[in-house]
């Protein structure tokens, strides 16, 4: 469709004008009613978050997303912009973004009161109708309202009381447009208190000037709880003129997170061709993820991003490249093993309380892991801890026999796919144990990994990591075979 060059041809087609918040509405009510999905690929907020935000826009609310950090609140906030009009007219070189049917700013009532209706016209597409400004201590009232300019003043030879020589700041230019700030308690509270007006009466003040802009904007706020007490806050009167506050969350299942994690992992083609990562392993990186939101070693007011299990992800497929490159293969599959290259992804992604600090970043992520693979375990197999003994046969019986006889399972970090299967196989029981359970039988080697590990953490049988080799054994068989040697020797 032809656009409309000049405010006369605009007239023709009966273009009418709307305030923003009543764009968003319309559209969004176009949507609903055809039954479209209107966030998409925003996973776990369907019945909560979601359904929130469609009220405030269906009220043409401004609103605040307060959440922990990684729970998609910049990601839905730039998604507002699908419900804009894909082409909006302005009058042409208006840096305020004017209405040819309504101007606001100086230039264009001159530029209109010049030309009539041949004065031009620009189209904006909707995505060049968000600004986003990240809250830092040092944002200024100029930054964001705007301020007088000497350097215009003096190329243009006005003095300092022509409202022409204001440089308008980022509010002011974004007229009729999505306005985001992120972060907004470590905006200084003498800097939220212009936000005031704005938000109330849709207007703005710059320095001593007589000048009223009713300003268009959908203002849209994110702020993390934990802002609230360590850095700073969203003054009161400021709170009460934000329409709709909305609290996000983490994903509240496994599922929803696999669906986030998968989505969101950037990994290059030829690993998604080459490199497998079984349900099984998804499932436990998750694992970590909810294990570490619970654990007391871990601020829980500074939350756990779905970032560590987007970055684990891409961490534990680039660990099974590696070792596939390294050994020649033309395919991989990861282990549980791979984990261990999955740990930066996690002490990066954490903020432990005093006890964690103790511990160390390295030791917590290993007990996150070992408490993750525990859960997992318990799952899938009988608990060896609440076996009823002398009732019932344990089914863990011929393994532990196997492993009380002084045999030990050595797995090398970068072993090669047929080692690594050769040594689960030589653990006798372990692969009926598994089948037993209707194992699926391409994980079957995963689930068998899982064995061994999982009776690790219940203390069945002991691990050692020691030079990139993870070995499984029964230390008290290791000690009475160290005191027979002894013995010989005698």
């Amino acid at each position: 469709m032809k656009k409309a060059t000049t405010l006369g041809e605009l007239k023709a087609t009966g273009y009418r004008s709307r305030a923003v918040k009543d764009e968003l509405r319309q559209n969004l009510i176009q949507k609903l009613k055809k039954k479209q999905t209107v966030f998409e690929g925003i996973y776990g907020f369907e019945d909560t978050v979601l359904p929130d935000i469609e009220r405030a826009v269906l009220s043409r609310h401004n609103i605040v997303l307060l959440g922990l950090r990684g729970q998609a609140k910049t990601r839905i906030a730039r998604m507002l912009v699908q419900l804009l009009d894909e082409w909006m007219p302005i009058v042409a070189g208006s840096e305020l973004n004017d209405d040819p049917l309504a101007p606001i700013s100086r230039f264009a009532f001159d530029l209109i009161a010049e030309k009539g209706d041949e004065t031009p016209i620009e189209w904006v597409h909707r995505n060049d109708r968000y600004v986003e400004k990240l809250a830092t201590p040092d944002v200024s009232i100029a930054d964001l309202v705007g301020d007088v300019d000497p350097i215009k003043a003096a190329s243009l030879k006005l003095p300092y009381s022509d409202e022409r020589v204001i440089h308008f700041g980022l509010i002011p230019r974004s007229h009729r447009c999505i306005f985001v700030i992120n972060e907004l308690p470590d905006l200084q509270a003498r800097i939220q208190v212009a936000l005031f007006n704005i938000l109330q009466e849709g207007d703005m003040q710059i320095r001593g000037f007589k000048l009223r802009l009713p300003l268009e904007t959908q203002f849209m706020f994110t702020a993390n709880p934990e802002d609230y007490t360590n850095r700073g806050s969203i003054i009161t009167p400021l709170k009460d003129r934000i329409e709709s506050q909305i609290l996000t969350h983490y994903p509240r299942t496994i599922e929803v997170a696999q669906r986030i994690t998968q989505q969101e992992a950037k990994l290059a083609p030829e690993q998604l061709k080459m490199v497998k990562v079984p349900d099984l392993l998804q499932v436990l990186l998750e694992q970590i993820s909810f294990t570490a939101r619970e654990s007391e070693l871990v601020d829980e007011k500074s939350g756990v991003s779905a970032r560590l299990s987007i970055s684990g992800y891409e961490n534990l497929v680039s660990t099974a490249e590696r070792r596939m490159l390294i050994n020649g293969e033309k395919t991989a599959t990861a282990r549980i093993t791979d984990f261990w290259g999955v740990i930066p992804a996690i002490t990066g992604k954490v903020e432990l309380v005093y006890e964690g600090e103790q511990e160390g970043p390295y030791a917590v992520a290993l007990e996150l892991i070992g408490d993750s693979i525990k859960d997992l375990f318990l799952k899938h197999f009988p608990d060896p801890d609440k076996l009823r003994k002398g009732r019932e046969s344990d089914p863990y019986g011929i393994i532990k026999a196997w492993f009380s006889g002084g045999n030990a399972v050595n797995l090398l970090n970068d072993a090669s796919e047929q080692d690594f299967r050769k040594e689960l196989d030589r653990v006798a029981g372990l692969k009926r144990f598994v089948e037993g359970f209707d194992t699926p039988k391409e994980s079957v080697y995963a689930f068998m990994e899982l064995v061994l590990h999982g009776l690790s953490e219940c203390n069945v049988i002991n691990k050692n990591f020691v030079e990139a080799t993870l070995t499984f054994n029964d230390s008290l068989a290791d000690m009475l075979n160290e005191e027979d040697e002894e013995d010989d020797d005698f």
